[in-house]
């Protein structure tokens, strides 16, 4: 178990952490793939790819083109962000047993800032977090440190391992180590074997038990 075992706040990732929305993320990416006339990606391509943000991912995909297809993917991606957006197994539960608790929540996303905080209005949850932090609203998206201290500072909070960050990708766990937080991995074992990661969780059902045992 980890030095900490209840923690002083928690970081969440997004997408395949707290809500189900890669069908529309698949959606805008491969309609920007037709306009460039590139091959599509499966569903599970696009979860394998779409980590980082697009300022970073897209000029090295779409080269002196990146921006427009920024433009187009985020033109589509507008028109079909709600068809598919779910709750995962587990997440309302969660964030209300953290409010209970008075345990600061954050969100620190590679998704765009704005479609990111219109999802959490959406669902009814932006009165949960501290604050929400998307892709372009901190000097550096994650992996990089940059992107949760710039969550927590408006929070009035720095990072240390009393901080869990819980996600689902590479890219979680590294912006966690990073930034001097306990990563959480949910719902992928074996990535978390890979790297390392001494808690993890099948899902967020299982993590509230944990924490609920905590309180005992």
């Amino acid at each position: 178990m980890n030095a900490h075992p209840f923690p002083r706040a928690v970081i969440f990732d997004w997408d395949n952490t707290l809500v189900e929305s890669w069908g529309a993320i698949a959606e805008a990416i491969n309609a920007t793939f037709d306009h460039f006339n590139r091959p599509r990606w499966t569903l599970d391509e696009v979860k394998a790819n779409c980590i980082r943000s697009a300022r970073e991912s897209f000029p090295e995909w779409f080269g002196d083109h990146w921006q427009e297809a920024s433009d187009i993917f985020y033109a589509r991606f507008s028109e079909v962000q709600m068809k598919n957006l779910r709750p995962l197994d587990g997440a309302q539960n969660l964030l209300e047993f953290l409010a209970r608790q008075k345990i600061p929540a954050f969100v620190v996303s590679n998704k765009n800032g704005t479609f990111l905080r219109r999802e959490a209005d959406a669902l009814g949850w932006t009165g949960h977090f501290v604050s929400i932090i998307g892709a372009t609203d901190a000097a550096k998206d994650k992996p990089a440190r940059e992107h949760a201290d710039h969550a927590l500072q408006l929070g009035g909070m720095t990072a240390d391992a009393s901080v869990w960050f819980i996600g689902d990708s590479v890219a979680d766990i590294a912006c966690a180590r990073n930034a001097g937080c306990t990563p959480v991995v949910v719902g992928d074992a074996k990535l978390a074997a890979q790297h390392k990661v001494e808690m993890s969780f099948a899902g967020l059902n299982e993590l509230l038990s944990l924490l609920s045992r905590a309180l005992r």
